[in-house]
């Protein structure tokens, strides 16, 4: 991968000696605490080690948070309820949208047999009257309703002729 910096990188060989903080005969010593934090021991492509800043490893995870405690059994059985009853109120409105014409049909039948009824209860009783009258005639009916003061007792009689 080609790099393009804005300086020129230029590396000085080092004598054989194994670590770069050990002293060498014409190098100045550093003990590892001396070392800044981030910075180790290297082995570059071509062998030489040297002292490089690190990148730590993308792969790993963070640390958990000190005194985590345990998710509660309420909690996981309404995350995993939410979704269920979302999805089932989702399949009533699609099941909805799909028996909408028959709904709408079966509102008009309904409709209509009440509109039935309606007309049933208002002409049967006209019916059976005029069906009356001309099976008996014509009837009288005549009332007696006698009482005695404002709040008194009534009594009365009928009579049919």
């Amino acid at each position: 991968m080609p790099y393009d910096a804005a300086y020129e990188i230029t590396t000085k060989a080092l004598s054989p000696s194994p670590l770069a903080y050990q002293p060498g005969p014409a190098r100045a010593v550093m003990l590892p605490h001396e070392i800044p934090p981030g910075v180790q021991l290297v082995t570059l492509p071509d062998g030489q080690r040297a002292l490089a800043y690190v990148q730590p490893p993308a792969h790993q995870p963070p640390p958990a948070p000190a005194g985590s405690q345990p998710i509660p059994a309420w909690a996981k059985t309404t995350a995993l309820l939410a979704p269920t009853v979302g999805f089932g109120i989702a399949a009533g409105g699609i099941g909805l949208s799909y028996a909408a014409p028959g709904l709408i049909a079966l509102s008009h039948a309904l409709w209509a047999a009440v509109a039935l009824i309606a007309a049933g209860a208002l002409a049967v009783p006209a019916l059976l009257g005029g069906v009356r009258r001309r099976m008996t005639g014509p009837t009288q009916i005549t009332q007696h309703i006698t009482a005695t003061g404002l709040f008194g007792r009534a009594n009365g009689t009928i009579n049919h002729q």
